[in-house]
Order: structure tokens, then sequence, then C-alpha cells
């Protein structure tokens, strides 16, 4: 399923933080065009200091799985982006914006997403080392893919209690 204009306000309102996932193998074509919609993100002064790594390899995912604090689930999901981004002014700004674009494309091929912390964590330079990713890069997200063996509904505020028009 592509995403398209018709579609997209009901993506983004349909992702959830999906944890637990079916042993289903993602095409690498649905990885590379959910990695392309990261790579088109905002970035400050056009800088696009990212990089992505698709991991797809069992051992490769239990390993970053072990390193995080709350990202055990990762384990059993069947594929990972790591989003690293060049030390810039504003790489941490740039790396959201590229995660926040694939949590949604993932969403738009009925992939589940699961934004898992990377930036300042103890774990991040592990994991530059698992994966042998050049020093100096810094290591914005983990996010954990696989199409969802669950449906959760949490409650999300109601638009009257976050929105506020023109002052308090």
């Amino acid at each position: 399923m592509q995403i398209t204009s018709n579609n997209v306000l009901d993506v983004i309102k349909k992702r959830r933080s999906i944890r637990t996932y079916k042993k289903e193998t993602i095409p690498q074509q649905i990885l590379k065009e959910i990695v392309d919609c990261g790579r088109l993100a905002p970035t400050a002064r056009n800088i696009q200091p990212w990089k992505f790594v698709i991991i797809t390899q069992d051992k490769t995912i239990k390993k970053i799985a072990e390193a995080t604090d709350h990202g055990k689930f990762l384990a059993e999901a069947p594929a990972c982006i790591l989003v690293f981004c060049q030390d810039t002014k504003y790489y941490l700004e740039d790396g959201c914006a590229a995660t926040q674009n694939i949590l949604i494309a993932a969403q738009s091929f009925g992939i589940g997403s699961c934004w898992i912390a990377g930036d300042k964590k103890p774990y991040a330079e592990k994991i530059r080392q698992i994966i042998n990713a050049p020093e100096g890069l810094k290591l914005v997200s983990i996010i954990a893919l696989g199409y969802p063996a669950e449906n959760p509904s949490p409650q999300k505020k109601p638009i009257e209690e976050v929105l506020i028009w023109e002052h308090w």
C-alpha cells in the first residue's frame, strides 16, 4: 500500500507503538521505501546529517535489544532501523524528524513500529560498536519494525486539553 494524500491523516492518527510482532519477514523494497521517507525529512540548513542502518539479521537484532534498557522487546522484531547522525548543531532535531517520517511510512505499509530512545543513552556507544559504525556518529533512535501481533489503543488526550488559540 502506498501512502496518498487521501489517507495520510488516517495513517498518522492510527499509528501506535507496537511491541509485539508476527514472525513475518518485511520485504527489502518496503524497508528501503520506509528509509527513503526518513531521508526526505526536514533538515536544518539542508545538512541531511543522517545515516540509516537497516538490520534484519536476528543475531544482530538480539545483541542490540540486549544492550538497551527499555527495548528488550526488539529481540522479537524481524527488522529494525538505526538512525545515526553526524554531530552537527541540529543533529537531534534532524534525526527525530527522520525518525517520525519512518514511523509514519511504516504505518502506511501496515508495519508496526516502536521508537526506542538512542541519543544520550549509556548504550548508544555499545550499539555503534555492535554494527561497527564510524566514530563521531550519534545514535538518535532505534526503530523496531514488524507486522503487528497486537492492536494497542492507549488513550490520547482530547484536542481541547492540548490546544491553545493565540495565548493562554
